[in-house]
């Protein structure tokens, strides 16, 4: 039993990584998605510094801390007693949803950085401030799911990241406006 602790720890410590590699790298295109509109050669020094930067994020930190939390998970779930008994618990089902969400997240975000990795820049940077809320929208759900260890109190959790989202969509229309009257 005291070995789980151990697991528990490094699973938090990789997830955590994991989710800063995830704000950081769609944080990167955004200013990969800005450099394509700068003027010779500004746009090409940038666009090579920020290529650089997403590369090593990408493959450094943000992959493995997936790989790595992946495998303590898997570990603590399958292979301890504790994990056993979650995995039978409807709030850990919610949860595995959730964690199934990020997964998609994390690999529309492999696209995205293939694409810009290509120079082909198919969103834009108001998409991007947009899509990188999601991985917040999936972290408050599994923490508030970890923590309570209730899943029929999901709904007003999910009732919550909705309202939640609302607010975060309203105030990136708040900052998209104090961002366009700076520029003027």
């Amino acid at each position: 039993m005291e070995y789980y602790n151990y697991l528990k720890s490094l699973h938090l410590i990789f997830v955590i990584t994991w989710f800063a590699g995830l704000f950081y790298i769609v944080r990167l295109f955004v200013y990969q998605i800005e450099a394509a509109d700068k003027p010779s050669p500004e746009k090409e020094i940038l666009q090579k510094q920020y290529k650089i930067m997403t590369y090593r994020l990408w493959y450094i930190i943000t992959w493995p801390s997936a790989i790595l939390a992946s495998f303590f998970a898997f570990w603590m779930l399958f292979f301890t007693e504790i994990g056993n008994a979650w995995l039978q618990m409807p709030w850990m089902h919610v949860k595995l949803c959730f964690v199934f969400l990020l997964y998609l997240y994390h690999l529309k975000c492999q696209q995205i950085f293939n694409q810009l990795q290509r120079d082909e820049v198919k969103y834009t940077t108001n998409y991007m401030r947009l899509w990188n809320e999601g991985a917040t929208i999936i972290l408050f759900a599994v923490v508030f799911l970890v923590i309570l260890k209730n899943a029929v109190n999901w709904i007003y959790g999910v009732v919550g990241i909705f309202l939640f989202s609302i607010t975060i969509m309203l105030g990136f229309k708040f900052y998209k406006r104090i961002r366009e009257r700076n520029k003027s």
